[in-house]
């Protein structure tokens, strides 16, 4: 069950906080990239919000491998952390590079700022399902 609350925090963390924060950045034309892309993408033909949330969900399930038998401060800030680092870095040195898409030191900071925020979604929405780390992963 833990697995799927790790799901649905990332999931959910992808709509309000990393959409949420973009949402600011797109109104305060720091980013030219609209929020919540409705666009279908292959190979399902999702809107693309859809496909990200969808990974998003993945990636918190690596965060609650990750970070789940951490409590306190090491639970918030790893979350920010591990959330900022871990996606932007495929990003950036996997997933732009095959879609021909540019890397430049704007896209790393705002993969940064965006991911570290959904990182602490992440962590919150978890702890808004009150999930607990199995007593074997303490």
């Amino acid at each position: 069950m833990v697995w799927f609350k790790a799901f649905v925090s990332g999931f959910l963390a992808t709509l309000v906080f990393h959409q949420g924060l973009l949402t600011l950045f797109w109104l305060g034309n720091v980013v030219p990239k609209a929020p919540f892309n409705l666009s279908p993408v292959p190979p399902l033909g999702v809107p693309a919000v859809v496909s990200l949330a969808f990974f998003g969900g993945l990636w918190g399930m690596v965060l609650w491998l990750i970070l789940g038998r951490l409590a306190g401060v090491r639970f918030w800030l790893g979350h920010v952390i591990v959330g900022a680092i871990g996606p932007t870095a495929v990003a950036m040195l996997v997933v732009f590079p095959l879609k021909g898409l540019d890397v430049s030191a704007q896209t790393w900071v705002g993969g940064l700022l965006l991911n570290g925020f959904w990182g602490l979604g992440v962590a919150v929405f978890m702890r808004l399902m009150a999930a607990k780390a199995p007593s074997g992963l303490r």
